[in-house]
């Protein structure tokens, strides 16, 4: 019997563990509120300012951009 494959969450999950390995470990425990803060600015940054090999040394927020500007 074969089953539906739920959707793959590789990306996720890979997205986490750069998250955790940039900005987690090794940091002191906070509470949550501050926790939540920090978390939204590294998503912010990682958006926003991290370039990335992958996508010619832009960040994924200027190679979307592009990306869309070229197909009008």
């Amino acid at each position: 019997m074969s089953r539906k494959q739920p959707a793959d969450n590789a990306s996720m999950e890979n997205f986490f563990g750069i998250l955790k390995k940039e900005m987690y470990y090794g940091e002191k425990l906070v509470i949550y509120e501050e926790l939540k803060q920090r978390i939204e600015e590294y998503i912010y940054w990682y958006n926003h300012e991290r370039s990335k090999v992958k996508l010619t040394g832009l960040s994924p927020f200027e190679y979307r951009n592009q990306s869309s500007q070229s197909a009008v």
